[in-house]
């Protein structure tokens, strides 16, 4: 029984999400992407201002600490920038489906 039991508390225990904190190497990386596909976008002239929001609100949550939202946070500012990369080269091209013919 005992045996059985500690199966099920090994099997449980691996099935779990491995939940740590992130620390600044962590920040460092997920902000350096974020930061490379926001000058992309700028250099497309498609930078959003909430990106440049996200990234600010990142470097802010660094420098107290907080680096679990400093990821978070330049993790969403990449996902922003990438979409306005995406925004902008799709309607590089669609705008011709609408001209009148």
């Amino acid at each position: 029984m005992k045996r059985s039991l500690a199966l099920a508390m090994l099997l449980v225990l691996s099935l779990a999400p491995s939940a740590r904190a992130a620390n600044e190497a962590d920040y460092k990386a997920a902000y350096a992407a974020a930061e490379a596909a926001s000058k992309e976008a700028a250099g497309m002239r498609n930078q959003w201002t909430v990106t440049v929001s996200a990234l600010a609100a990142a470097k802010k949550a660094a420098d107290s600490g907080d680096f679990d939202r400093a990821v978070a946070a330049a993790k969403e500012a990449e996902a922003l920038a990438k979409a306005s990369i995406f925004q902008a080269t799709s309607e590089k091209e669609a705008w011709k489906a609408m001209e009148i013919r």
